[in-house]
């Protein structure tokens, strides 16, 4: 991490500067009305501090050259499905169309179709452009439409034209990169049973002189994608599961992909996520992409998409809009009564177990827990007298560990000795900051599919401890914004909105008792590093999702600052458990995280680009 990456550091001016305009003024005036002065504030920070890595000059490094795309026109696929792109146009600006039109002829990969449904027939320089390219490539369609009847049926008029396998979403003044659909049927190819693809994306200046704010996305990911349409573009479904779907509704407009898209990967047999940036979303002044406060309508439209897509899959929650417009919140209620087994390992430490207990107390308002205390070799009389003191709570009990300290052990027996429904793995150095937590945790642990929820965790001077694990970071794991003041949201406020991760860490974890079990339990092998994250990698593999939820929030006394593992017996203990992860995880760990992106860095913890070989010499990170 870069030491001034929170609210406090330094905004880079010169490239604020280069964007100040009488639109951005206007653009930064909505903003503050809307946030207020300090979210407002923060935001800014957040926009403009100095990027680790520019994205521009990435972005030149990253894109294929000539030399790779001659390579792919050559390519001949065993698998090579025509591709229907379909646009709803609509008072195109000219060169905008014909640069939309342009990057279709430059595709690499040449069995596609495109497919645009003119919504403003009456507009001749629309007429002319349309006219002048379908007569030159027999691949460019078009049909007038009677009048504009809205993105949605503008669409489904454009569906309704395509003969392809696959169905492609383009919008009328975005861009394809040359090697999108190359790398699209590239993925089919290697993938028989998916329905539904999608890619990266970044922005695009009206001018084109300016690619910016890229969004790398994790592979397939339904609480993220319950939390904001991180799908988005570019998004390539089989066009008989657009037919079975109906298309797009028109009462979504404004948040009609949204909806499509659920309604896609609800019913698709896989859903594959191609880790490249294939499609640029072209920002100008009335682009969605540019002003979301202008489109208040799509944001709530989108809350409606979540509502119905919940409704659809039997799942109880309630959506509610976050401060970060076109993010939203789902809320899962806990069903019925079951009990939850919160079981604390402490050795000695007296009044930092008081301040979590007190925290449990004064912060608990789901009411059938139990708590067990997992006693660890403890030596002080204090802490003795203090058992005495709590053991007339009929909800806490007391167990004594005799062995040698090993966590993935203590835990193991605590579970042995637990009798809820749901186990919560806590620290003893934690203490409670949200109200409800238990219930929150409890209502999304619940839902079938989830196997552990993980939350976010500050150290007490109000910087993030954990929002999350990632796998490959630092080796074999790390958290995720470290060090981040709280009131940050971080890349794409990532830090504030539920998803699901490969692990999270189990200074506070809650388990289904079920999941637990299936996974095996804690590997005793791991005696203090990695247990955790080779748990949940553990629920993973037996079919459960693991989700971060950062709106149950805990400050963990934890020392920013360890001791050094300097003890021989302590580097020894160390290496073996590293080389356990490297032994048991060697697929997750050679092909990446799937719930992170191969193209941010795994030395940072801020989802920092990962530096291209060559690009900037010392910074390169090795596979």
């Amino acid at each position: 991490m870069s030491e001034k990456s929170g609210s406090e550091g330094r905004i880079q001016w010169p490239r604020f500067f280069k964007k100040l305009s009488p639109y951005m003024i206007q653009k930064g005036l909505l903003y503050l009305r809307h946030y207020g002065l300090k979210e407002f504030w923060i935001r800014l920070h957040e926009r403009f501090e100095p990027e680790e890595i520019p994205y521009g000059p990435w972005y030149e490094a990253y894109a294929p050259d000539q030399t790779v795309l001659d390579k792919q026109r050559k390519k001949k696929f065993v698998y090579a499905p025509l591709i229907s792109v379909v646009v709803p146009a609509y008072r195109t600006p000219q060169l905008f169309l014909k640069q939309m039109i342009d990057s279709l002829i430059a595709q690499t990969y040449e069995n596609w179709e495109l497919c645009i449904a003119n919504g403003s027939p009456e507009e001749e320089s629309m007429r002319k452009t349309l006219e002048e390219y379908s007569s030159k490539d027999s691949r460019i369609r078009w049909m007038d439409l009677n009048e504009n009847k809205g993105i949605a049926e503008n669409t489904n008029a454009a569906f309704s034209m395509a003969k392809g396998e696959f169905v492609g979403l383009l919008d009328h003044d975005d861009l394809l990169s040359p090697n999108t659909l190359y790398e699209i049927v590239n993925a089919l190819n290697e993938h028989e049973q998916a329905d539904a693809v999608y890619t990266d994306e970044d922005k695009v200046t009206a001018e084109l002189d300016e690619h910016f704010q890229p969004h790398l996305k994790p592979d397939f990911n339904i609480d993220l994608l319950r939390s904001n349409n991180y799908i988005c573009h570019f998004f390539v479904a089989r066009r008989q599961l657009v037919e079975e779907v109906g298309g797009f509704r028109r009462e979504f407009d404004g948040a009609q992909d949204y909806d499509f898209i659920f309604r896609c990967v609800e019913k698709a047999r896989e859903v594959v996520h191609v880790p490249e940036i294939l499609y640029h979303w072209r920002t100008h002044k009335a682009s969605t992409a540019d002003n979301p406060a202008s489109k208040m309508y799509a944001f709530e439209a989108g809350r409606r998409a979540i509502e119905a897509h919940l409704e659809r899959t039997g799942v109880k929650g309630t959506v509610s809009h976050t401060a970060d417009l076109g993010f939203y919140r789902v809320k899962y209620p806990v069903q019925g009564h079951p009990l939850v087994s919160i079981i604390i390992p402490n050795k000695d430490e007296k009044e930092t177990l008081e301040n979590c207990l007190e925290s449990i107390r004064k912060n608990t308002l789901y009411d059938n827990y139990e708590i067990i205390i997992v006693e660890n070799n403890s030596t002080t009389d204090e802490i003795f007298e203090y058992y005495k003191k709590i053991s007339a709570d009929p909800r806490i009990h007391l167990i004594c560990w005799k062995k040698e300290f090993n966590y993935s052990a203590i835990n193991n027996f605590g579970v042995k000795n637990a009798r809820g429904e749901y186990l919560l793995f806590l620290n003893n150095d934690v203490t409670v900051i949200t109200e409800d937590w238990l219930g929150e945790m409890l209502g999304v642990c619940q839902r079938r599919e989830v196997g552990a929820v993980g939350v976010k965790l500050l150290y007490p001077d109000n910087t993030i401890q954990h929002a999350g694990c990632v796998v490959g970071i630092g080796g074999i794991a790390g958290h995720m914004f470290v060090d981040m003041p709280a009131e940050r949201t971080g890349y794409l406020h990532k830090a504030s909105i539920l998803q699901d991760m490969s692990a999270v860490t189990a200074a506070c974890m809650m388990m289904k008792r079920s999941a637990f079990d299936k996974a095996g339990g804690f590997t005793e092998q791991l005696a203090v590093a990695f247990n955790d994250v080779d748990l949940c990698l553990k629920a993973g593999k037996a079919g459960y999702l693991v989700v971060y939820d950062p709106y149950v929030k805990l400050y963990h006394m934890e020392s920013k600052t360890r001791g050094a593992e300097d003890d021989d017996a302590k580097i020894r203990r160390f290496q073996r458990e590293i080389e356990y992860m490297r032994s048991n995880w060697i697929g997750i760990l050679k092909n990446g995280d799937p719930n992170y992106n191969k193209n941010l860095s795994l030395t940072k913890w801020n989802y920092s680009l990962r530096p291209i070989p060559g690009m900037s010499g010392k910074n390169d990170e090795k596979d």
